[in-house]
């Protein structure tokens, strides 16, 4: 059984919440009007021309066909 201060037991309070009781500090009256911003997503590289190659060698080798090829080329942003 964890013991939990009674100021956290309170059905209001929910997730990211630093404060549970005493004094603020102005650090932390900051901190709760102003929240951390998502993390943005990555950028994903250019593809390389290796993967045209690597394309152009699989359908040169019968493995995909032209058709194939060109949906694949299609769906690269290059």
């Amino acid at each position: 059984m964890r013991l939990v201060p009674r100021q956290l037991r309170r059905p209001g309070m929910t997730g990211n919440v630093p404060y549970y009781g005493g004094r603020m500090t102005p650090a932390q009256a900051y901190a709760v009007s102003h929240p951390p911003r998502p993390p943005s997503a990555p950028q994903q590289p250019a593809p390389s021309t290796d993967v045209f190659e690597s394309l152009r060698h699989l359908r040169d080798s019968g493995v995909i066909t032209p058709e194939e090829y060109e949906e694949f080329c299609g769906r690269i942003d290059a």
